[in-house]
């Protein structure tokens, strides 16, 4: 007969601290005992003979019921796994244990249910959330978060990585090299009604707007007197049913300006609508000789109605800078530009030039100093008018200076004139480490032909004094110079030169321009509207008139203005090799080598582009160095200022460029391709 096997184990742990403790306590009863002897030894004996039966007893008990109480904690060590794998079956969270690979290898009930698979089923991850697949599971973190859609619920997925090393190392059962000695945990937390909650808080947000109609006087004067209130009234119901036409509360505040207030949702649909009110009120016409346009700013992403109304008026300030007919929203610190297609009219009223002309004289007269400076890679137009500025500072008897980087051939020939003269000083023309050794907090630095911060000819120096204006004919963009005391930017006019020719002649009754500086000024213009060709209008011809009475002479500044036979030569190779685009764009690459400014080529080659029929506008790309230069022309049917600004460049809007850095020629052409094709789709070209 077989003997009955017991379970034979040793107690460990805190159930063998229990038993040591019984014998503890049976050494101390004997240290009593021999006290008891010591006083009393009938006492003493009494108490070890029970001392001994003590000790008896828990000997017995420890190896009586030893393969008992082992047996109970087994069994309910087994209940107790059966309990944790019962819990985590039943776990109320979407579970899957996977291979490294993404195969499943166990899933909970709660998963079954939702993917309608069984417990068997051990397909890759990927199968049941494609978004797995495209985002992979976590290599470098021990876990991480993704969002993820099944069945049109929206789920957050927690990927926790859980080692097995120590598994492998201590079961003794796995002998093999592992890769991926790890498993992943995921685990689905269904947010579908928490999202769309944050949605709708979102979609509610306030937003404020402002509408101003850009040229309202001016459409008036131009409509006879039977039709103006006719004309007003249909301007105001089309900007109200279209904004009512989104849930949007319209207030008009003045005659030509109007108040919006609608929800950040009300706003997403006129995004997806790209403002059509911008085209619509241009259509309205009953006899009037202009048609109205309209600007608009709105500010969102702020925490109130106040906060936001700042941001609208900010919004609205930039899209009359960007010369108006068009959107500009704030979100935060981002703005979206919506519209801006065409060219804005040209205003035939000089206030604001005269009013410029006094705020620049008062802040003159209030510094010690002056110093101007044009954009980097100055050009005629840049250069003529830092020259008109350092005449009328010297006018009103205060030290000014211009700032000049490197001489370029545009501008060569014309420095070297004030140089050889007598009747200007040494220090008329100072470089950028004399410029930031003069500039204090009492010198006023003008800045002209820029109002972008990245791109003046000088940097440091505007953080040296807050005594900053800003003249500029250039549409405003985000990188707008910052805190300009004075800011006077009219993208209605031709060039710089032609508001300084203005501003002269209500700067003071003694401004006397001499002959090599009203060409220099002139010759900016000439630049400018390639000789009165583009962008002109009344008050270009009035400034060149101003100009030819201080005493410009139109042949010397043609013959300065004349081309070498190699800037020539390479000219007329890229218009040779110019390729068109969707049949109205003129796209071509001018060889820079050998040229000493080839950039200025370039974009003598994309006006020349203009003069082919059927061409709206034109895209020359000029590799110098490492970079590629864009110069981007247009005569009245595209606004390339917008498509430059989308390659991370800006301008006019008949005249604008970009640079490229780390590509080739054809990934530039490319690029500019991509970008028009983008934007006709778009339908923001």
């Amino acid at each position: 007969m077989k003997a009955k096997k017991k379970l034979k184990a040793n107690y460990d742990g805190p159930l063998r601290a229990h038993w040591m403790w019984s014998v503890v306590l049976a050494c101390s009863l004997l240290i009593l005992d021999g006290i008891l002897l010591f006083r009393d030894q009938r006492s003493g004996l009494i108490a070890l003979i029970f001392t001994a039966l003590y000790f008896l007893a828990v000997i017995w008990l420890y190896f009586h019921f030893r393969s008992r109480i082992l047996r109970e904690l087994v069994d309910f060590a087994t209940g107790y796994g059966q309990v944790q794998k019962e819990i985590l079956e039943k776990f109320e969270l979407p579970s899957v244990l996977m291979e490294p690979d993404g195969r499943i290898l166990w899933m909970n009930e709660k998963m079954s249910i939702l993917t309608d698979k069984d417990s068997s089923f051990r397909k890759n991850i990927a199968v049941l959330f494609p978004e797995m697949q495209r985002a992979g599971l976590p290599s470098d973190t021990w876990a991480t978060d993704r969002d993820i859609t099944y069945q049109d619920r929206e789920f957050r997925a927690h990927i926790q990585r859980i080692s097995i090393d120590e598994l492998v190392e201590t079961s003794g059962m796995v002998n093999r090299e592992m890769q991926e000695n790890y498993l992943f945990m995921l685990y689905l937390y269904d947010e579908t009604d928490l999202r769309r909650y944050v949605r709708e808080i979102q979609d509610n947000k306030p937003v404020v707007g402002l509408i101003y109609i850009d040229n309202f006087e001016e459409a008036m004067e131009g409509t006879d007197e039977v039709h103006q209130s006719l004309l007003s009234v249909l301007v105001e119901r089309r900007i109200s049913k279209y904004f009512s036409g989104v849930d949007a509360l319209v207030k008009k505040l003045e005659k030509d300006k109007y108040l919006i207030v609608l929800s950040r949702k009300n706003l997403e649909e006129l995004r997806k609508d790209r403002f059509s009110v911008l085209e619509g009120v241009k259509t309205i016409n009953i006899g009037n000789e202009i048609s109205m346009t309209i600007s608009g700013g709105f500010g969102s992403g702020a925490g109130s109605y106040p906060e936001n109304y700042e941001f609208a008026r900010g919004a609205i300030e930039m899209a009359l800078g960007r010369g108006g007919d068009q959107i500009v929203i704030r979100d935060g610190e981002e703005m979206d530009f919506f519209g801006g297609k065409t060219q804005f009219g040209e205003k035939n009223t000089r206030v604001k030039a005269r009013v410029k002309a006094q705020a620049l004289r008062e802040l003159i007269l209030a510094q010690d100093s002056v110093v101007t400076m044009g954009h980097s890679i100055t050009d005629m137009d840049s250069f003529g008018a830092a020259v008109g500025v350092w005449r009328a500072a010297v006018t009103v008897g205060k030290p000014a200076h211009i700032v000049l980087g490197d001489l370029n051939t545009n501008i060569r020939d014309w420095v070297a004139r004030f140089r050889e003269s007598k009747d200007y000083p040494d220090d008329m023309f100072i470089t950028h480490e004399q410029a930031v050794s003069m500039v204090g907090a009492s010198t006023a630095v003008i800045v002209v032909d820029t109002n972008r911060e990245n791109m003046v000819e000088c940097r440091q120096i505007l953080r040296q004094t807050n005594h900053i204006v800003v003249l500029d004919h250039h549409r405003q963009t985000t990188d707008t110079v910052q805190n300009a005391a004075l800011s006077y930017i009219e993208p209605t006019a031709s060039s710089a030169c032609e508001m300084i020719a203005e501003i002269l002649q209500y700067f003071e009754e003694e401004v006397r321009l001499k002959n090599l500086e009203a060409d220099c000024i002139y010759a900016g213009i000439v630049i400018d509207t390639q000789s009165f060709v583009t962008k002109t209008g009344v008050r270009t011809f009035e400034a060149a008139a101003y100009l030819k009475r201080c005493g410009a002479d139109v042949t010397r500044v043609r013959k300065a203005l004349r081309d070498s036979l190699t800037s020539y030569m390479a000219k007329m190779e890229a218009v040779a090799g110019t390729q068109t685009f969707m049949e109205h764009y003129a796209i071509s690459v001018c060889d820079g080598e050998g040229l000493e400014d080839p950039t200025v080529v370039g974009a003598q080659a994309a006006n020349d582009l203009l003069n082919i029929v059927g061409i709206k506008a034109s895209f020359v790309l000029t590799k110098v160095k490492d970079r590629i230069f864009i110069s981007a022309r247009s005569i009245d049917e595209l606004n390339v200022q917008l498509v430059m600004e989308r390659m991370g460049g800006g301008g006019h809007l008949s005249t604008a460029g970009a640079q490229l850095s780390g590509v080739t020629p054809e990934e530039a052409v490319e690029r500019v391709k991509q970008v028009l094709r983008t934007m006709t789709e778009e339908g923001a070209i």
